[in-house]
């Protein structure tokens, strides 16, 4: 009996090992840097001294604030629930979306953040019109002033 060597199918296989390896790699990259991406306008806020922050103002009601923003174009911009910011509003549109969560959540604040270069005319606009719409309580969002010394 003379000796007859096996014939070997060929097969075509990916080892997708290397793929996986370089997924999971991707997605925790994505994970870290995911929190430093910041999506919004750039609003350059008034600063004060006196001002408090917002876990101060909301000690009993867990709900994040709704956020409005009015930029140095006067473009309104909107947060619910610490969204991202919803862009290119205009007036009637705000004021639909802020009513639909305070009738969801009526303790939920509303916090009012205009540009410092935004004219004066524009944040009074938008807080006539949140006080026309029923909003009963609204806030004027700043940034902290430095103070000497520290």
């Amino acid at each position: 009996m003379a000796y007859q060597p096996k014939k070997r199918k060929m097969t075509a296989e990916i080892n997708v090992v290397p793929y996986i390896d370089v997924m999971l790699v991707l997605l925790i990259i994505f994970m870290v840097t995911a929190p430093f991406v910041s999506q919004g306008v750039d609003v350059d806020l008034p600063k004060t001294q006196t001002a408090e922050t917002i876990a101060q103002l909301n000690k009993d009601n867990d709900t994040p604030p709704i956020i409005v923003e009015v930029d140095k174009d006067g473009n309104l911009g909107v947060s619910i629930n610490n969204d991202d910011m919803t862009h290119g509003l205009s007036l009637d549109e705000l004021i639909a979306r802020v009513k639909a969560e305070l009738v969801r959540d009526p303790k939920t604040l509303v916090m009012v953040g205009g540009d410092g270069r935004t004219p004066y005319a524009n944040i009074v606009e938008t807080l006539d019109a949140l006080s026309h719409a029923g909003v009963g309580s609204v806030g004027l969002m700043t940034d902290p002033l430095d103070k000497p010394g520290k």
